[in-house]
């Protein structure tokens, strides 16, 4: 996962609503939004190391992932990211117990954010600085630098969301229009990750289409009062592959 962006209005009819987009190369093999048969998941699946990057489950969890961009802090043996997530949609620990064990191990992995939510609290994790942050209600996003961090297409998203006509509920098409905004930031707004600047501008777009690499998944998760609906909008190389929409039931909140 790439972008992500949220509201969280804990005392709402949609206490969170999360966009996201994932960006891998196409040739990573990927299946798209399903319920896993061995546990109560709704995610995709990294069919390359058998993680995801984002997922929700039954008990009504959501965790999502991003990776921090910097090569020169990668390392080939260590273990994948997309694990930390569904071992949080396994668990029953809280969110704020599983961040606090999992930030004495995090140097174990290539550095990440993991964002986690166990219907009361939502939670971020840098494994950076092995630090835990308690989000606040309203807007936020991570993409691939600290949390809140004002990349162009960060802060981007970020300002689409917010400028949503206010209703209670934005469409899919106008969330789904914010996530496929193809365009790239000035050289002056780009960070400096470490990688050659034409990747670096092409990676600055909230949807990016490369020939071997772009955006994989465009994802819409509402955490209503009695139900979460998950949407993933999936793509490869020639674009548009489907849309793929789950709900799952809850009790209401307080029942």
């Amino acid at each position: 996962m790439c972008l992500i962006a949220w509201n969280w209005q804990p005392t709402s009819h949609t206490p969170l609503l999360l966009i996201a987009n994932r960006d891998e190369f196409y040739a990573r093999p990927t299946e798209p939004l399903q319920w896993w048969n061995e546990a109560g998941i709704l995610a995709g699946r990294d069919l390359q190391a058998g993680g995801t990057w984002l997922g929700i489950s039954r008990s009504g969890r959501l965790a999502a992932l991003t990776n921090y961009r910097d090569p020169a802090a990668m390392r080939a043996d260590a273990p994948s990211r997309g694990e930390l997530v569904s071992a949080y949609l396994r668990s029953s620990t809280s969110a704020m117990d599983y961040l606090t064990e999992l930030a004495g191990r995090a140097g174990d992995y290539n550095p990440f954010n993991l964002l986690v939510f166990d219907g009361t609290s939502l939670l971020g994790l840098e494994s950076r600085h092995a630090r835990v942050i308690t989000l606040q209600p309203g807007l936020g996003a991570v993409s691939n630098a600290d949390f809140l961090t004002p990349w162009p297409k960060l802060a981007q998203l970020k300002n689409g969301l917010q400028s949503l006509p206010a209703q209670e509920r934005p469409s899919d098409e106008q969330l789904l229009a914010l996530l496929h905004n193809p365009c790239v930031a000035l050289d002056a707004d780009l960070p400096a990750t470490g990688i050659p600047l034409p990747f670096e501008r092409a990676l600055s777009a909230a949807f990016i289409a490369m020939p071997d690499y772009g955006t994989r998944a465009s994802s819409i998760v509402r955490f209503e009062a009695d139900k979460i609906v998950f949407l993933e909008q999936g793509f490869d190389a020639e674009g548009s592959t489907g849309t793929r929409q789950f709900t799952c039931r809850m009790a209401p909140r307080g029942g």
